[in-house]
């Protein structure tokens, strides 16, 4: 029997600690989004410089979901938590003292190393949950993750607008490091599901890509559809913060809270995904991507009108990343139960590649072709996943099944 077997099914409060714990770490990889003109105006760079911080962040995270995430399957599961909380918080009290942009940009890619607290809990709670619970119980923690992201940009460009740029990272500092000390005692005691070393998880990561074509299939459509999602949130601050709206790092805030809807469909992407498969929810995330491309190229008319178009587009493309997280993450994690870390970690690693990628692209994009070359950059992205998708399902023959019916041989 597998280790995971053994152990108590989490109950809702722990689930419900676990979605704020997702949601609390994730936010340090999102909030310099919405701040990044501040950082350009307090450490005087041009925008673009500053734009730099963001890409630091996510090139971390995904180094850390490489390196950092495979331990999930090897060591006890509260003690790394802990550990990963702590130098998250010491990371951002670094980034907050930075004298230099490239201080800055060196401590924000630690902290994204070590935030990776999210792809940690994800595969740990689907390990405790039985199979016909995993889609709704990943889309409650994709809901605090989801949330986390929202509040991130709206309080880093409050806090930011008042206080300085600085002050945002105090603040998350203070609040991770209060999360330490209660997941201390909060997250559930676990058995290691592998006693593999530590080079052969890194190396198990990578055979998985290799040999499961349902986790290669689910990298792409997240690399690609998440790449236009970091794209539009890092460029969105520089268009909103520029002479066609002449708005502050508040308004990039207020905007990132019109997705609030992305975190009640998330719980609903993993249902349906649980009662008919991922690849109908990938399907309607692809196409809903690419409709996004199209409403935000509306902003650039600017004004009132402009204003509408970006925060439909940004919710549209909120709900369709969210949602195909969800069902990305269903399909792998029932491909291979005592390796859902090393799934994840394969996952996820593409994933933020793929965002540091989006987001340097974007910032490329808007400096040669303005608002609608990050808008032809998104509608590519996005109809790259839907391309390999419709090529998919037809060779199929059918959509994934739900739940661990899709499972390959362990």
């Amino acid at each position: 029997m597998a280790p995971e077997a053994r152990q108590a099914s989490p109950g809702r409060r722990t689930i419900l600690f676990l979605a704020v714990a997702c949601g609390v770490s994730v936010a340090n990889v999102y909030f310099p989004q919405a701040i990044s003109p501040l950082i350009a105006s307090g450490l005087r760079v041009p925008p673009d410089e500053a734009a730099l911080v963001v890409t630091a962040t996510q090139i971390g995270y995904a180094a850390g979901i490489f390196l950092l995430v495979p331990l999930g399957d090897r060591l006890p599961h509260r003690p790394l938590i802990v550990t990963l909380l702590a130098l998250t918080g010491l990371g951002l009290l670094a980034a907050s003292a930075a004298p230099t942009l490239p201080v800055l940009v060196a401590a924000s890619a630690a902290v994204g190393g070590t935030t990776v607290v999210p792809q940690v809990i994800v595969p740990m709670a689907a390990g405790l949950v039985p199979p016909e619970r995993r889609g709704a119980v990943t889309g409650t923690l994709l809901s605090g993750l989801i949330a986390g992201i929202l509040l991130a940009r709206t309080f880093s460009g409050t806090v930011g607008q008042w206080l300085g740029w600085r002050a945002p990272y105090v603040v998350a500092a203070a609040v991770v490091l209060a999360l330490t000390a209660v997941a201390a005692v909060a997250v559930p005691v676990t058995t290691p599901a592998s006693r593999q070393p530590y080079p052969s998880l890194l190396a198990a990561s990578v055979l998985l890509l290799r040999t499961e074509p349902a986790l290669r299939r689910s990298c792409l459509y997240q690399a690609t559809i998440f790449a236009g999602f970091s794209a539009a949130w890092t460029c969105v601050a520089l268009l909103l913060t520029g002479p066609r709206y002449g708005l502050g790092a508040q308004a990039v805030g207020l905007l990132a809270l019109i997705g609030a809807g992305s975190v009640v469909c998330a719980p609903a992407a993993g249902r349906r995904s649980d009662r008919h498969g991922p690849d109908q929810v990938n399907l309607w995330c692809a196409a809903g991507a690419v409709a996004a491309a199209a409403v935000l190229l509306a902003g650039v008319a600017g004004g009132p009108a402009g204003l509408v178009a970006l925060a439909a587009g940004m919710l549209l493309l909120d709900v369709a990343t969210q949602a195909g997280q969800v069902a990305n993450q269903a399909r792998i994690f029932a491909l291979r139960p005592e390796a859902r870390s090393r799934m994840n970690t394969a996952y996820m690693t593409c994933a933020f590649l793929g965002g540091s990628a989006g987001s340097w692209l974007g910032v490329r994009a808007y400096t040669v072709l303005g608002w609608p070359g990050v808008c032809a950059l998104v509608a590519v992205l996005a109809a790259t996943a839907l391309a390999r998708h419709l090529l998919h399902t037809p060779s199929a023959g059918r959509a994934d099944p739900p739940g661990d019916r899709s499972a390959g041989t362990p």
